[in-house]
């Protein structure tokens, strides 16, 4: 009896492993459709307030976009941000945009110039600590994520299928939105992001002395 119980112990220690090893989405290697959203505390927005994620708490679905100054493909959605601010804006539907590069051009006075130049009506945070990338698994601008009313991620991804917006054919976002809104299931719950990396800060590794 105690051979049978040892292998087992052997074998759910091996599922066990197997299972915790799996990643967690097609794309996204920390999240998956249908997970919890990591939350946020405090961020600062270009508008001078501080943001969490609990201060849109009224909001039907959330879209977090986690974006930038600098990256072309980021810049190429703007006016896109803008058009699906404008049209679901009064329907329960808030935009969040999340900035965690530290380079010159996406620090927040250049975010406040951004977000004057184009007149965004929508929240633009920046995350010094760029926790908040990372807890979404986040690792490109721009990328995104549509939290259902319950707040869990129901899609993550790309905007559309067409990163210049030139030639438009399916709107992922969109569909996604209009879905949870109608209570109905996601069809194309993760797309590939297409954009920048986003620039995570390196962490140095520490030399040991050896001792003589």
């Amino acid at each position: 009896m105690a051979i049978i119980r040892l292998f087992l112990l052997a074998m759910l220690l091996t599922i066990v492993t197997q299972v915790s090893s799996l990643p967690a989405g097609k794309y996204n290697s920390t999240l998956s459709p249908g997970d919890a959203a990591p939350a946020w505390k405090s961020l600062p927005a270009v508008d001078g307030k501080n943001y969490s994620l609990t201060d849109f708490e009224s909001s039907k679905v959330i879209v977090v976009v986690f974006t930038c100054n600098s990256c072309p493909y980021a810049v190429d959605i703007e006016d896109r941000l803008l058009a699906f601010h404008q049209k679901y804006g009064k329907q329960g539907v808030a935009l969040v945009a999340i900035n965690v590069n530290k380079v010159e051009a996406d620090l927040m006075p250049a975010m406040k110039d951004k977000a004057k130049e184009k007149a965004f009506q929508f929240p633009y945070l920046f995350d010094e600590t760029q926790k908040i990338a990372k807890d979404y698994g986040a690792k490109r601008t721009p990328e995104f994520f549509v939290l259902d009313q319950d707040r869990k991620v129901v899609y993550m991804g790309a905007l559309d299928d067409s990163p210049e917006g030139k030639k438009v054919s399916k709107r992922y976002i969109e569909a996604a939105v209009e879905m949870t809104l109608a209570g109905e299931k996601i069809e194309i719950a993760e797309t590939i992001p297409v954009g920048c990396a986003v620039r995570f800060e390196r962490t140095r590794r520490t030399r040991r002395v050896r001792k003589q």
